[in-house]
């Protein structure tokens, strides 16, 4: 079967176009420029789900281009380490992102100068993070909780506001401002490294970078709308920025924080900068800025179809979030607006309705489910075929759907297996002389036992060769998977989403 990639964003066109438009910003200041980056500079896979064709790193990709001459400064709430906040796409908490981070900076060759903990307030899960990075060997700064912040502008830039804070020693021009999500205070990192570089008499600029929203977008568009939805637990909204539409009678979208707090960062710019420098020129958030996003988009319908999609997706995250208590009712309320904005639901997700259909058919045959409970799961296909599993005593729901799937790409017959039935039970009969809890095969045993199989089957083996036409698919499940198939997935490249009603975790 031939692959059918849809794609709607052209990566190298973007490129070309968000080059361009820094150099010509950089080109404006003579000495350091802090550049807060937004979102994610690497691993964006919001975008690149909501973008079909966005290489998940072309942030990265863009700095690199850029030259060496700058470095980078990773920001981390203490607020949020504290709370126990959670990247969703790699599944796990803020410490841990932030080391993953670092790395992944270093493999790209991505220089990185520290990392800037902020609003610090003695808290013991930033204490714990710092001492580790520390023994690692790199640099920590810290940065203090502001009470009144960001109304008392006097206090801010005093020596009890940002010059209580960690100097960081800048040797780049270009400043790279980035950090582990929304609210991790890259832009008052920003602001707090003007003050302290003006009393120190260098004449710094600020800039900023922001994949969303595309502020020649509408408002309610699509990708705009999915946007709202990655940032729901942070109460984020778009709107229209009304600075600029009053300095230049022109409609751009910019979102809430931005906005309010934009009359401060007037007020310290005029406080902080040199008269002669670029802040006379910030008549706007939006100015502050320079997305080209919209250049990039070259079949409106497909990122449409797509960003709907990936407001969706976010609902069944949210929903997971808010059993772990990682989130509150606010949040789903507020996803629920977007998709009656958007005018869809839930089932706009092919694979949501296909999975509980799925696990309707699992129910009709008692005595095939594990333990009694019966599951459900589909995957969307690169051509939009929805492909379903139900789990048996023999395989996980997901892992059938898995199977199911490369079969339909390779054009191999249903009624063919690709793993023997023996094959199976004896995998399932050591799973429980070992003490697994689940006799049946998870995803990842099923890619051993394929590929296994493949050194005998030609069947297998023609199968096996399209996993990775998996990659970016969508998958949906009626339950909590395993940890191992948690695992396995991210590294597959499929999305899954879940209904999470099974009681029974199981942890294999």
């Amino acid at each position: 079967m031939i692959l059918t990639n849809k794609i709607g964003f052209d990566t190298k066109k973007y490129l070309a176009a968000q080059k361009k438009a820094i150099e010509d910003r950089l080109a404006k200041f003579s000495d350091k420029l802090y550049l807060e980056f937004g979102g994610k500079l690497l691993d964006d896979f919001h975008a690149s789900r909501t973008l079909p064709g966005y290489y998940p790193n072309t942030k990265a990709l863009l700095l690199k281009d850029l030259g060496k001459n700058l470095e980078i400064l990773y920001c981390v709430s203490a607020k949020q380490l504290e709370q126990g906040k959670i990247r969703g796409d790699w599944d796990m908490g803020y410490d841990l992102a932030t080391i993953k981070t670092l790395q992944d900076l270093a493999d790209f060759g991505l220089p990185v100068l520290g990392v800037v903990i902020n609003r610090f307030a003695g808290e013991e899960k930033a204490k714990a993070l710092e001492k580790r990075l520390k023994r690692m060997g790199i640099k920590v700064f810290k940065r203090y909780e502001i009470e009144e912040y960001p109304e008392r502008v006097e206090k801010i830039l005093s020596d009890q506001g940002y010059g209580r804070d960690d100097y960081i020693e800048v040797k780049k021009s270009l400043v790279v401002v980035w950090g582990t999500g929304g609210g991790s205070g890259k832009l008052s990192t920003c602001l707090g490294q003007l003050y302290q570089d003006t009393k120190r008499g260098f004449n710094s600029g600020y800039a900023k970078f922001e994949t969303f929203p595309v502020w020649n977008l509408p408002v309610n568009h699509p990708i705009n709308v999915s946007y709202e939805a990655s940032t729901a637990d942070l109460g984020d909204f778009n709107l229209i920025d009304f600075f600029h539409l009053q300095a230049y009678k022109k409609e751009a979208v910019n979102y809430n924080r931005d906005i309010e707090a934009f009359p401060i960062i007037k007020a310290i710019f005029s406080k902080v900068l040199n008269k002669k420098n670029f802040s006379n020129q910030y008549q706007s958030p939006t100015d502050m800025g320079f997305n080209v996003l919209k250049e990039g988009i070259v079949d409106e319908k497909i990122v449409c179809e797509a960003a709907k999609k990936e407001v969706v997706f976010y609902l069944f995250r949210y929903r997971q979030e808010y059993q772990k208590g990682l989130t509150d009712i606010k949040t789903l309320k507020r996803i629920d607006s977007l998709l009656e904005k958007l005018a869809i639901n839930e089932e706009y997700l092919k694979t949501v309705p296909a999975a509980r259909r799925a696990e309707k058919k699992a129910k009709k045959k008692p005595g095939k489910g594990e333990n009694g409970v019966y599951c459900g799961a589909a995957i969307e296909l690169p051509n939009g075929q929805t492909v379903t599993g139900k789990n048996s005593l023999l395989l996980h729901a997901e892992t059938a759907a898995i199977l199911n799937a490369i079969k339909v790409l390779a054009d191999i017959p249903d009624d063919l297996d690709l793993i023997s039935k023996p094959i199976i039970r004896q995998i399932s009969r050591f799973k429980k002389q070992i003490g697994e809890k689940s006799p049946s095969l998870n995803c990842f045993e099923a890619i051993l036992a394929l590929n296994v199989s493949a050194q005998t089957n030609t069947l297998a083996k023609k199968a096996q060769d399209f996993l990775p036409g998996l990659r970016g698919c969508f998958m949906h499940t009626t339950h909590e998977l395993s940890l191992s198939d948690k695992d396995i997935f991210k590294k597959l490249g499929i999305w899954v989403s879940t209904d999470n009603k099974t009681a029974k975790i199981r942890n294999d």
